[in-house]
């Protein structure tokens, strides 16, 4: 497929995220993904493998996080590869603490399908909404 076929596939699996269709978004995953999570301590960190750890990883995102903005801003892609640039806005539901943050997620394509995310964010920022540390502000 073309880097810009790998783009609109990138670009349907956040609408479908978007809308909630879980089903339409598993459909753009190779059965063998896999979705790298940084932030050593963060309580979704880690490496998920298969569509069924995946579907776990966003569970855990769901239960824990409220997303009230998400917008992937800026495509780049070469070859297999597609850089997503985005920003968004979350809310700690166990802590009620909002926070924003830029984020990059690196997708990698074989036949038409994702087989790996590896996410790039302000682990930070995560941290202080979990309160795991401290605001420089408080």
């Amino acid at each position: 497929m073309s880097a810009q076929e790998n783009v609109q596939i990138v670009k349907d699996g956040f609408a479908a995220f978007g809308r909630g269709d879980m089903q339409g978004l598993l459909a753009l995953f190779a059965e063998d993904i896999e979705w790298i999570v940084p932030g050593e301590g963060l309580p979704f960190a880690g490496t998920y493998r298969g569509r069924a750890e995946v579907v776990g990883f966003f569970q855990k995102i769901s239960e824990m996080l409220e997303i009230s903005f998400l917008e992937p801003r800026e495509f780049v892609a070469e070859g297999d590869r597609v850089l997503v640039v985005g920003f968004e806005r979350e809310t700690v539901k166990a802590t009620n603490r909002t926070f924003e943050e830029h984020w990059v997620f690196a997708f990698t394509f074989r036949n038409g399908k994702v087989t790996n995310v590896r996410e790039y964010f302000d682990t930070l920022a995560l941290a202080r909404g979990f309160e795991m540390v401290a605001s420089a502000t408080e």
